[in-house]
């Protein structure tokens, strides 16, 4: 096949939502619908019962979240997906706009008894900023919720976004008997299967029809018939170019606990998705079909397997062909590197990969040297824009109470840090030599510690920093020393070698400006580049 061909049968998806809107429950329902599963498993599954294939790592196994993004990728209707699932938590956040940096369209789901929430806003102003189109379900339908036509309103104008109802909910609670589909003008009927496990079977009817009369309680039915004379008469039109273009998002109700309209989803994804798109690399517009191969690296990932206590780095291919063993540069340090590890994952679960195409997600193993948004390219001229990095919100100093593992710690904190979700700091003297940890929500200091020991066997004491808020120094500034700061702020290093003033109050911080007013303070610095 061509590589234009290829390419044209890629699909990079992320699902986004607020946490507990059941965003990992609808990724392990599209695997076992697109086949890459015989048997679903659920977060909230009793403990005899399988957990789910995206959260593999122990810790989310334990507390039923997700704290890291998962690669999947499957093949259903001979289209490659690459399946991304993210973390909902705000404190885990920073991965979760990463991984918007490497896909093409996003599934985000929404509570249908709650509604647009606060996470939901933030990810889908994300998503209009860069034009990424977006997939709406309305999950939970098999739970009380509120009216389908105040969600849809809700929608268009919180979001100021245009909406068009794929499908219509038939019922909700324990009266949610299926959907029906407004393309086909035909209504599914599913039945319910243990746990979700399996795929549930479905019998479609006319929804004039005298057993879709019988089989919904009249209410029910008269109020479908309702809402969809109101959604033909004024709704908005299907228009898929707007889809494609981010200007219209397409909503779809169900549940994904049960099974309940996802095969009507993934084949949405299938149908009207974009493929994958052309990237900006400083200034100039990257084809996928461009003879060069390129990617960045979105994301870093130690530990995945336990046997091995590697890192993987996962590559969003933008354009061109990859293949095993080819020679590219990593533009950052100008280094000439072998692919020669090179990895199809699902989540923790890999294979090696000889060949692949833009819109792929491959994971590359054995190159410590790699870090967060470095582009690998044939040609050195492609450089991709860096990740967005955030300002830490929370700090803490780690400390190693046990001198004989001081190997193990220093091994682990350096790991566990490549992966980009904390960010260290260190002390002017050299002899205050203990690290001060930065990340954006205080959960992230849980992983961390967490991981430190069971995967590393590195006991690691933690103590929370009074420091709440950041300011990188300007060097075209005035020059900054510990003899100007107030009591409350602390002069530190970043690992890039930058001052960075730490402060325990915003209060703190305005009295040092009012002070010193001469200094230059930003939020983050111009541009974010770690050492390593």
């Amino acid at each position: 096949m061509r590589m234009e061909d290829e390419i044209k049968r890629r699909r990079t998806i992320a699902i986004i939502s607020h946490p507990d809107a059941g965003k990992t429950t609808l990724t392990e329902k599209l695997l076992l619908y697109g086949g890459a599963l015989q048997l679903a498993g659920s977060v909230t599954a009793r403990k005899n019962q399988r957990a789910t294939t995206s959260d593999w790592m122990e810790l989310e196994r334990q507390r039923g979240i997700s704290v890291t993004s998962t690669v999947l990728q499957f093949e259903y209707r001979d289209m490659v997906i690459n399946l991304l699932d993210t973390p909902g938590h705000r404190d885990f956040s920073e991965d979760t706009y990463r991984v918007l940096m490497a896909v093409d369209a996003v599934v985000m789901v929404i509570d249908a008894a709650k509604g647009i929430e606060s996470q939901t806003l933030k990810l889908f102003e994300i998503c209009r900023m860069r034009g990424i189109p977006i997939f709406t379900l309305m999950n939970k339908l098999d739970r009380p919720s509120l009216s389908p036509l105040a969600l849809m309103d809700e929608l268009e104008s919180r979001l100021q976004l245009p909406v068009c109802a794929m499908n219509w909910p038939l019922g909700d609670g324990d009266r949610f008997q299926g959907v029906y589909c407004r393309q086909e003008r035909v209504a599914h009927f599913f039945e319910r299967t243990a746990h979700g496990a399996y795929r549930a079977p479905e019998a479609l009817h006319s929804v004039d029809s005298e057993s879709v009369r019988q089989r919904l309680p009249k209410d029910v039915y008269e109020a479908v018939i309702n809402d969809l004379e109101v959604l033909d008469s004024v709704g908005e039109p299907f228009d898929l170019a707007a889809v494609q273009s981010g200007d219209l998002s397409p909503v779809y109700f169900g549940s994904a606990i049960n099974n309940f309209g996802i095969q009507i989803l993934l084949d949405a994804i299938v149908d009207y998705a974009p493929p994958p798109q052309a990237r900006v690399a400083a200034g100039n517009r990257i084809v996928p079909e461009h003879p060069v191969f390129s990617g960045f690296v979105f994301k870093i990932q130690s530990n995945m397997d336990p046997k091995h206590r590697d890192q993987i780095a996962f590559l969003r291919i933008c354009s061109g062909r990859f293949t095993r063993d080819m020679k590219v540069t990593n533009t950052r340090n100008g280094e000439s590197v072998r692919l020669s590890s090179s990895h199809r994952v699902f989540a923790r679960d890999r294979e090696t990969v000889d060949e692949a195409y833009a819109g792929d997600v491959i994971g590359l193993v054995g190159h410590s040297g790699f870090g967060i948004g470095d582009t690998l390219t044939e040609d050195p001229k492609i450089v991709y824009d860096e990740m967005p990095q955030f300002a830490p919100e929370c700090f803490a100093q780690v400390y190693n109470p046990v001198p004989a593992q001081y190997k193990r710690f220093q091994a682990g904190v350096q790991h566990l840090l490549q992966e980009g979700a904390l960010q260290a700091f260190q002390y002017m003297d050299p002899a205050r030599n203990i690290p001060m940890l930065g990340a954006v929500g205080s959960l992230q200091f849980e992983v961390f510690k967490y991981r430190l020991e069971n995967e590393y066997g590195a006991v690691v004491r933690m103590e929370p920093s009074t420091s709440t808020v950041i300011r990188w120094v300007d060097p075209e500034g005035p020059e900054v020393s510990e003899e100007m700061l107030p009591p409350g702020g602390k002069l530190m290093f970043d690992t890039s070698r930058r001052k960075v003033l730490l402060f325990d109050t915003e209060w703190v911080l305005k009295f040092f400006s009012d002070k010193h007013p001469d200094v230059l303070l930003r939020k983050l610095p111009a541009a974010i580049r770690r050492n390593r």
